[in-house]
């Protein structure tokens, strides 16, 4: 595929998507302009990172720091803002935080020191989301509810760390709506304390409409943008 195909696939796959996000928005009441698009190329070539920049969509996340880390080099020109939305392991912390402005899978304390002694020492700041876990059944990465006000303290603590939110993921096979209502929930409880953490990063390609019903402010979405994933990165 063309430079010129492929930009016009993705300009069609974005024009679907925002019509989604602008009729989910009318049915929640709210403001399509208070939802912010991550695009998650994983699998994808900084290539049409490049294109989609070009589109005018430059929130853009990846969840494992191997690939991470050579694409954002590799698009260092762009006005870009990289998330980091993968299960992080304490020691790529500070590779991580070489790049990221914004790390969604905060789940542990070890990883709030981890990339607060790794953001101090490389002068940045870093914005960190708690990652919630929303069943206890899965193993997908994420905090209790009950955990989440100490690790929120934690990071508004931190030097070079900045408390921006909560991120989760809903529940394979099962309706989003319940998962994304206790979310909800949550980032209530967790503004009475830090008025400014008011990101709430759910919903991906399947259940955005529901994310959006419940108060996302920050949607991931890979599939529904790029396509199927891709086996390699070219």
């Amino acid at each position: 595929m063309s430079p010129d195909e492929r930009r016009a696939e993705l300009a069609e796959s974005l024009a679907e998507l925002r019509g989604r996000i602008d009729a989910a928005c009318a049915a929640a009441g709210r403001d399509a302009a208070e939802v912010a698009l991550i695009a998650v190329t994983k699998t994808f070539p900084a290539s049409d990172v490049r294109l989609l920049a070009g589109l005018g969509l430059t929130e853009v996340g990846e969840n494992r720091d191997q690939e991470a880390r050579p694409k954002a080099a590799e698009c260092a020109d762009l006005p870009l803002t990289w998330h980091f939305v993968g299960r992080l392991q304490t020691n790529k912390a500070r590779a991580v935080a070489s790049y990221a402005d914004v790390v969604h899978s905060v789940d542990r304390a070890r990883l709030v020191t981890a990339l607060s002694d790794a953001a101090a020492r490389d002068g940045r700041t870093l914005r960190c989301l708690v990652q919630v876990s929303l069943d206890e059944a899965e193993h997908r990465g994420g905090a209790s509810p009950a955990e989440v006000p100490a690790l929120a303290d934690a990071i508004a603590g931190a030097a070079g760390l900045r408390l921006g939110g909560l991120m989760a993921v809903a529940p394979l096979g099962a309706d989003p709506l319940p998962a994304f209502e206790r979310l909800a929930a949550v980032s209530a409880d967790l503004r009475r304390n830090h008025p400014d953490a008011r990101i709430v990063s759910a919903g991906m390609s399947g259940d955005l409409e529901q994310a959006i019903a419940c108060g996302a402010t920050h949607l991931r979405i890979g599939t529904a943008l790029l396509g199927g994933r891709r086996a390699i990165v070219r």
